[in-house]
């Protein structure tokens, strides 16, 4: 990110955070936003969804922005699709005539084979508003791929004021990515009630409401945990189909209910129920993830075919929800170092890491195998 910005643009401000807010609902449904970015933020484009496009949407594009559109995704989508690069996003020339549908399949593998011969692929500047759109997307909980135009002949200084002008929502870059941990610092605790559960009735459910408008987090408190002591915790991401429906295909459900049961029977604990369904993809794509597994792609391969990296979480909500209940020193139930590294470079001090492991069966085990083959998980 640029430490000196040029002085016709500030930095970003807090209002910002409200347009990255606002942009992720208005990719979610279709909408067109605009995105400043560029080493200066001098540069401004037009984004759609891959998704969520349609031939009027691509016609459209084209009108306001004066310039063909092109797709951008996440260098792992190119690899699926067979180009390399090194650039984090890549954009695809695409050719004139091209309907929206065939765009849209060229981001989404669930949709079977796509014609790849006569695109080219071009790296994006990190910085730059594609790359920045791939990212709004991201947080969108939408495939990592967008829909971009270029609008040339802006001037910085002018851009909000076009994008009022046309009746379109104008998203910083910078915002986009600060916005995880900002929206994690907005956490603000919005209720608590007592709820015996039936592995642990001494228990109470504190919820935290994120100010950007997405899905509660909550925070299990099993007996009276003593904050000064090391505080026996999981950190445990929302699963629909594990933790509600008792799917087999992961262990999600096991590791929820006896993670409770274990910190009762410790004398006491908190379980973190993040709302990050899918290793944060969203509960879609985490099927789209399972429809690609059925045709051989393991757990890693299907989400890096999509265009995600193999785990898309982070742990500022976490962090922030600890902090809230006065707990500084842990010890965590996990199989996942990834998760102690995030927790302790958010200021959380793990002191101990305590096993969690429970049996496989026929349909999870190379789900697990491949947990702990590529992703370093310690069963």
């Amino acid at each position: 990110m640029p430490n000196d910005p040029s002085p016709a643009v500030t930095a970003p401000r807090p209002g910002d955070q409200l347009a990255v807010d606002r942009g992720v609902a208005e990719l979610r449904r279709g909408g067109t936003v605009a995105v400043r970015g560029g080493p200066e933020r001098d540069r401004l484009a037009l984004a759609v969804a891959a998704e969520m496009i349609t031939d009027e949407a691509v016609a459209r594009l084209r009108v306001l922005a004066g310039s063909d559109p092109v797709l951008a995704i996440t260098r792992n989508r190119a690899a699926a699709l067979g180009s390399g690069g090194s650039a984090p996003v890549v954009s695809l020339t695409l050719p004139a005539g091209m309907p929206a549908d065939r765009m849209a399949a060229l981001a989404d593998p669930t949709t079977g084979p796509v014609e790849t011969r006569g695109l080219t692929t071009l790296p994006e500047p990190e910085t730059g508003p594609a790359a920045a759109a791939v990212r709004l997307a991201k947080l969108a909980r939408l495939l990592p791929a967008t829909l971009v135009a270029s609008v040339p002949d802006v001037p910085a200084d002018r851009m909000e004021a076009w994008a009022r002008d046309h009746a379109l929502l104008l998203v910083d870059s910078d915002a986009i990515d600060t916005h995880r941990r900002a929206a994690a610092a907005r956490l603000v605790r919005a209720a608590a009630a007592r709820v015996p559960l039936a592995d642990a009735e001494d228990c109470e459910l504190i919820a935290f409401r994120p100010l950007d408008g997405g899905l509660e987090h909550v925070a299990i408190r099993i007996g009276s945990p003593d904050p000064d002591q090391p505080v026996l915790i999981r950190l445990h991401s929302a699963c629909l189909t594990g933790d509600l429906l008792g799917s087999l295909r992961c262990d999600c459900g096991d590791q929820l209910r006896g993670a409770i049961r274990a910190i009762a029977e410790a004398g006491g604990g908190v379980l973190l129920y993040l709302a990050q369904e899918g290793r944060d993809i969203g509960l879609i794509n985490k099927l789209k993830a399972y429809s690609l597994q059925d045709l051989g792609a393991d757990t890693i391969d299907a989400n890096t075919m999509l265009g995600y990296d193999d785990d898309e979480r982070v742990y500022f909500p976490a962090a922030e929800m600890l902090e809230q209940l006065g707990i500084r020193r842990v010890r965590m139930m996990t199989n996942n170092p990834e998760k102690i590294g995030q927790l302790a470079a958010c200021g959380v001090e793990v002191v101990e890491r305590v096993r969690h492991v429970f049996p496989s069966n026929r349909h999870n085990e190379r789900y697990l195998e491949a947990k702990a083959r590529r992703s370093g998980h310690l069963f």
